[in-house]
């Protein structure tokens, strides 16, 4: 196994994850704004589309997951064959036909089928995608070097991933009257484009830096019932637990706030819609972007837990503070919010991401260890099952919470390409308020503690390297250093 890798081949691996981030964060950010606002389905139908589609993405995780850690198959040709389809699909998702249909169910099935198609396809690129890196190297600080640079990178793409959809205003004034409900689909086709380009970007520089897995290394052949209980096996392993709760409530906090974003900038913050989602979207990168190399050199210079629990636990409390102050303060005539709530949902977007595959990574050698057994795609899958399920909680949770507060803008028709009415109603207004801050801010504290549980720091995982090591020569080993996770 290759210990150290040309940077030439980090920074073409790393530009795979806009392939991933444009798709990932237009979905997330706009497709409960477009179900609602163009398609017509109302909120709490359209969060009940997006969290079965996910769902159900999750539940093909371990499949996926389980097939590519089989022997002789090859990750890279699995994600260049599914870059071509996901972007095909992705664009039919944002096509409207609402206005050619007058029921809810249709609707919601309709939306619901092409956007489980999306996820289908997404995991087929993603898995492998991050999975790889376990197989390229297994030094401590590589690891989060390569996915720091992806981190990195990653700021960029969800700039595109968020401000390009931010131009549909100005795409329907360009169309003809007729397809202005499909500016969305527009703007899905460049995006896609740019996903292609990036994905066969990244399948090219794993040439000659990864190799399939051998039939004499091999696993066992991927079955329903294999996969289960590798699942099993992998749950077993103490850290795995607070890993995975850790994940899960993250994800729920930032999947609230993000598909809550167009509320906030106009109801909450009250600016135009053009103006507001820039200056949120622009803040939103430029702090993630800052963010991402303070917790590379935190987990260098400490651990990856820490850093994960330092700048998560500031996340958490920024976000307390925004619901005490108010979302609509101002300095000046500036609405100030609009730079400093994306600001702290940047910070934990860069603290997570940067972190958070390969603290996944280290459980491969725990594993190994304890199982006798490399299974870095399933490891990889089971914590994306539980990021897909925290996910498409917290934009179900987003969805009905709108509609608890009495929010409801399709009047069971299809919506206006203008985008959204500004909503009066205070009762409303604090609801959505509610949704970007305080909420996510339990969710995340919750996450923060499960980190705080979590026991794979650093020189524990030196400790388990050494004595996997001497375990793998057929030399005497011990479990001194690393006990409390078995």
């Amino acid at each position: 196994m290759q210990k150290t890798l040309p940077k030439k081949k980090k920074f073409g691996y790393a530009f795979g994850i806009f392939t991933e981030s444009l798709i990932y964060n237009m979905f997330y950010t706009y497709y409960l704004t477009f179900l609602v606002e163009i398609v017509g389905i109302q909120p709490r139908f359209a969060s009940i589309v997006i969290f079965i589609s996910i769902a159900w993405d999750a539940v093909t995780d371990p499949m996926i997951g389980s097939y590519t850690d089989r022997a002789g198959v090859d990750k890279r040709k699995v994600m260049k064959m599914s870059v071509v389809p996901l972007a095909l699909v992705f664009v039919v998702a944002w096509t409207s036909f609402g206005a050619g249909f007058s029921s809810q169910l249709i609707k919601v099935l309709v939306y619901t089928l092409i956007s489980m198609l999306i996820w289908v396809f997404y995991t087929m690129y993603t898995i492998p995608y991050y999975a790889v890196v376990a197989e390229l190297t297994e030094d401590y600080d590589e690891r989060t070097d390569i996915r720091s640079l992806s981190s990195l990178l990653n700021a960029v793409a969800v700039g595109l991933g968020n401000i390009l959809p931010a131009l549909v205003p100005t795409v329907a004034v360009l169309l003809t009257e007729k397809y202005q409900s499909n500016a969305y689909a527009v703007i899905a086709m460049i995006i896609s484009l740019l996903a292609v380009l990036f994905g066969f970007v990244c399948c090219k520089s794993l040439q000659g830096i990864y190799t399939p897995k051998s039939a004499e290394i091999g696993t066992e052949k991927s079955t329903v019932r294999g996969t289960f209980r590798s699942f099993g096996e992998v749950l077993k392993l103490k850290p795995a637990k607070w890993f995975l709760l850790f994940v899960f409530f993250f994800l729920a906090a930032s999947s609230m706030i993000q598909s809550n974003l167009t509320y906030m900038v106009i109801d909450c913050i009250g600016m135009e819609y053009d103006t507001g989602i820039t200056f949120v979207i622009l803040s939103l990168v430029v702090f993630m972007a800052i963010t991402v190399p303070l917790v590379e050199k935190t987990a260098q210079k400490k651990d990856r837990r820490f850093a994960a629990i330092l700048f998560l636990s500031l996340t958490c409390v920024g976000e307390v503070i925004l619901k005490c102050v108010g979302l609509d303060v101002r300095v000046g005539n500036f609405p100030i919010m609009c730079i400093l709530s994306p600001a702290l949902l940047g910070m934990g977007a860069g603290t997570f991401w940067t972190l958070f595959y390969s603290m996944g990574y280290d459980l491969v050698e725990l594993d190994e260890f304890k199982n006798g057994k490399r299974r870095e795609s399933i490891i990889t899958a089971l914590p994306q099952l539980v990021q897909k399920f925290g996910s498409a909680f917290g934009i179900l949770a987003a969805g009905q919470l709108l509609s608890l507060y009495g929010y409801d803008a399709s009047a069971d028709v299809a919506g206006q390409e203008d985008l959204i009415h500004r909503v009066t109603d205070a009762h409303i207004v604090n609801g959505m308020e509610n949704i970007a801050t305080s909420i996510p801010a339990v969710l995340i504290a919750v996450s923060v503690l499960a980190c705080v549980a979590y026991p794979m720091t650093r020189k524990t995982f030196e400790a388990l390297k050494t004595q996997l090591e001497k375990k793998r020569a057929g030399e005497t080993y011990s479990t001194e250093g690393f006990q409390h996770i078995l």
